[in-house]
């Protein structure tokens, strides 16, 4: 018997989705890695042994389905909760009709839907009853378990990872959806194509769809579907996109690491998928910003000025017009020269200040307002840089007393931080020949090679050979 909040009478005004709901495992379209012959979640309903499980996957793919076959698979007794709508209350209550129903030597399955809802404190009160055996515990959940669902809940449970359907599991639902809600319509193949790619792998919302074209083509006395009456009827063509959940971090992470990897068209495709998701552009401005200054760096200074251009050219022109400056950003990204060598250097200084001692600011390097504070040495032997040889006060030390090199900052041999490390390596000479004639310490642990002309040239000069 199958009994919980889902249920719906019989009779008319039941979803097409929850008609055509499998009642048999060889119903099942799709999840062929978990459901084929020898596969995890096949052994687990020929096992014989009921146990715990976390079913992940994104909506539509058949998780509360394999919840209620399990349960007609075992015999056992089937009690749902939603975690949007359930609370304490609804949780005793479950456990009280668990627990009669176990005195009268039923199984229980405990179904809860969206589990990573429930907070800590409503996770953990299950565990008492998965562990007496009083139920077995069934969540599901469209978000990553190992963020989401307590670790002792999940240490409790396997975990079946579903996948969003893929072309040959819609086409086959599509074909049983057609013949159960609307077998007198003709659909085009392009208004076939249309519908799978706009349910984009959910069953549920391929379901909805063919109702809605249905009751349109009904309303219009239509009986030939086309992909322009089937863009007509679905005005908003949103992908499986949710804002803050484990699709919308896996694809900013795919916008990034396509930038990082100096492929202008998968970055496109990455923003243009967000975008039309969507991602709030100004977010996705704000990320851009972020890669310009971690993965491009000073390779390329303009990456940076030209991110936050984006910026100010979406804030003042919006939608669509400004998403082209965002465009224009992340295809520059991609093609710029990389170095990640100031996230490094700025990630080790601040685990070394966080780990270290508070050292006092050395006397040369302290300003000296008052009388009081030049009396107590504040500021001497300080050496202004501008009026020393080449503006540079070779052997001066700017680090605590005490504190040696760290050579947090290597520039890479990349664009013009190649320019930049070829300046330092001239700086350091200076300093290790000021260090020889007066046997002070060298000033910084930069070890790359260069010379002299670096300086007359300019790391940050705007000459063709600085071009991504």
């Amino acid at each position: 018997m199958v009994a919980d909040l889902f249920d719906t009478g019989p009779g008319e005004g039941v979803p097409l989705a929850e008609r055509l709901r499998p009642q048999h495992l060889s119903q099942v379209a799709g999840q062929r890695h978990l459901l084929g012959p020898g596969k995890p979640l096949r052994l687990a309903f020929e096992s014989g042994k009921l146990h715990s499980m976390i079913l992940w996957g994104p909506p539509g793919v058949g998780k509360t389905t394999l919840a209620r076959l399990m349960a007609d698979a075992f015999d056992a007794e089937f009690i749902a909760l939603s975690a949007v709508f359930s609370g304490v209350k609804d949780i005793r209550e479950a456990v009280s009709r668990a627990q009669a129903l176990k005195q009268q030597g039923r199984r229980v399955i405990l179904f809860v839907d969206e589990v990573h809802r429930f907070n800590k404190a409503q996770q953990d009160a299950f565990l008492p009853y998965v562990e007496q055996g009083l139920v077995t515990f069934i969540g599901a959940t469209t978000e990553n378990p190992s963020f989401e669902v307590n670790s002792a809940l999940l240490s409790r449970s396997a975990v079946y990872v579903l996948e969003a359907l893929d072309a040959e599991a819609m086409a086959e639902l599509f074909d049983r959806a057609r013949a159960e809600a609307c077998p007198e319509l003709e659909f085009e193949g392009d208004a076939r194509d249309r519908i799978i790619g706009f349910a984009d792998g959910d069953a549920r919302r391929l379901m909805n769809v063919v109702e809605q074209l249905q009751v349109a083509a009904a309303a219009t006395a239509n009986t030939k579907v086309s992909g322009a009456f089937v863009d007509t009827v679905l005005a908003s063509k949103l992908r499986r996109f949710d804002k803050g959940g484990e699709a919308f971090y896996d694809q900013i992470s795919a916008l990034h690491k396509a930038v990082r990897g100096s492929h202008p068209d998968a970055a496109l495709y990455w923003l243009a998928r967000m975008l039309d998701g969507g991602a709030d552009p100004l977010y996705l401005a704000r990320r851009l910003v972020r890669m310009a200054s971690e993965d491009i760096g000073l390779a390329d200074p303009r990456a940076l000025q030209i991110t936050l251009d984006a910026c100010a050219a979406y804030e003042r022109l919006g939608s669509p017009e400004g998403e082209l400056a965002l465009a224009q950003a992340t295809v520059f990204l991609a093609c710029a020269a990389k170095s990640n060598a100031v996230y490094k250097a700025f990630s080790a200084a601040r685990k070394f200040v966080a780990n270290d001692d508070s050292r006092p600011v050395p006397m040369h390097l302290r300003n000296a307002p008052t009388r009081l504070m030049k009396d107590l040495g504040y500021g001497v032997e300080y050496r202004y840089a501008h009026d020393e040889p080449d503006g540079y006060a070779a052997g001066v030390r700017y680090l605590p007393d005490g504190m040696d090199e760290p050579g947090w900052y290597r520039p890479v041999a990349r664009g013009i931080e190649a320019r930049i490390a070829e300046k330092l390596a001239w700086l350091r000479s200076l300093d290790e020949a000021a260090s020889t004639a007066s046997s002070e310490p060298p000033v910084s642990g930069c070890t790359a090679a260069g010379n002299r002309d670096a300086d007359r040239v300019g790391p940050l000069s705007g000459e063709a050979d600085d071009r991504p």
